[in-house]
């Protein structure tokens, strides 16, 4: 038998595959992988109809319909107050993780080290090793999940050429400040150090907050890949759709490998979400799922399980369940999924090492008879 090379240390199925092939075996409510259940605005489906009968139907330019380019160009400048080269600075993705996996491919060859901040969405570790990379990881300090700028300091050496955060993160629900990013720029000062900031999740920040971009760092600014996705802006997971902002010279590296993985993403979906983008009427996203959040908090209080700290972004609630069972995460989750009817996702999978704090998961992007079910269903734990 013709024996394959392993390109990554990872194996088997991942854990929102089986988590969410578990609810689905056992009926439960899917509160584990991270997608709304409810539908997308009807404007963008009407524009998505609208792009297929103005005949939008063939490949789309490598880079990605200008037209759309212009209007996340026009929606940054709204938003952020900073300027973007539409056509030297954005390329359209088809999603953010594949937006991830070229990024990484752009800067890493074999013997690098990229520094990743656990816990971390389950991409990054892989998508470093199939580059020959070394991954190192660093752990984010719990409960609040800090970062330890002395741990980064001294992970730093002359091999490291990436160093990847998110920002709202996934599962933790933080949120960097613009003092993180003062200090991440002066240890990276004088480096060759490239930055990949994913903030798939940049328009979900609650409470009053502000998420504080990369693209609004100058001197960072110069040595980052800024990953986003559409499918968290817009509740369609499902279109699969992303784009990468990043100086025009590491856009032109992207794009030498873009032109030959994807080379082109969905024209009329893009059509449709470049329509919805600067027709200036889409829905509060934003708003919403902060009433999702708030609601779901609301609810958690009739049961068991302990929340140190409301998620400040993203589509996820922590929470621990030390007065509920002594049981690891993994198996916890399991057994909340077979015998209470909802899933959930282990945070220790995040980990490399699966280092388990015994806390997990809940994706609070559900409609409100979802969310309330399955505390109906939690509550009598």
């Amino acid at each position: 038998m013709i024996q394959l090379p392993q390109k990554h240390a990872s194996t088997g199925t991942s854990i929102f595959a089986i988590m969410s092939g578990l609810a689905q075996q056992h009926g439960a409510i899917n509160l584990s992988q991270g997608f709304p259940d409810f539908q997308i605005d009807e404007q963008l489906s009407t524009f998505l109809e609208e792009g297929v009968r103005l005949g939008f139907n063939q490949y789309a330019p490598m880079p990605g319909l200008p037209m759309l380019r212009q209007a996340i160009a026009d929606d940054f400048k709204r938003r952020y107050a900073v300027d973007i080269d539409a056509d030297n600075e954005i390329t359209i993705s088809p999603g953010a993780t594949y937006g991830i996996y070229t990024a990484f491919t752009a800067i890493l060859q074999p013997g690098d080290e990229a520094i990743v901040f656990e816990p971390a969405y389950d991409s990054y570790i892989p998508n470093i090793e199939m580059n020959g990379a070394r991954a190192v990881p660093i752990p984010l300090t719990a409960p609040d999940f800090t970062v330890d700028w002395n741990r980064v300091k001294a992970a730093i050496t002359p091999r490291t050429k990436a160093i990847i955060l998110n920002t709202p993160h996934n599962p933790t629900g933080t949120i960097w400040s613009k003092a993180d990013w003062d200090t991440l720029a002066e240890i990276v000062r004088d480096t060759d150090i490239a930055i990949l900031s994913d903030e798939v999740y940049e328009q979900l920040v609650y409470d009053g907050a502000t998420h504080y971009s990369v693209l609004q760092h100058p001197e960072l600014r110069q040595r980052s890949f800024a990953i986003y996705s559409f499918g968290k802006a817009h509740n369609n997971t499902g279109w699969k759709m992303g784009y990468c902002i990043a100086p025009p010279t590491f856009t032109q590296a992207y794009r030498r490998l873009h032109q030959f993985t994807s080379f082109s993403v969905n024209t009329p979906a893009q059509y449709a979400i470049a329509k919805h983008i600067s027709s200036g009427t889409a829905s509060p996203v934003r708003a919403i799922m902060e009433a999702k959040r708030n609601h779901f908090l609301s609810l958690l209080k009739n049961t068991p399980f302990t929340i140190h700290k409301p998620a400040q972004g993203s589509y996820f609630q922590l929470a621990t369940y030390e007065s509920i069972s002594d049981k690891g995460d993994l198996e916890f989750a399991q057994w909340l999924t077979k015998e209470h009817g909802v899933a959930t996702i282990p945070v220790s999978a995040f980990y490399h090492n699966r280092h388990d704090d015994k806390i997990i998961r809940f994706c609070f992007a559900k409609k409100e008879e979802t969310l309330e079910k399955a505390i109906e269903q939690l509550s009598r734990l």
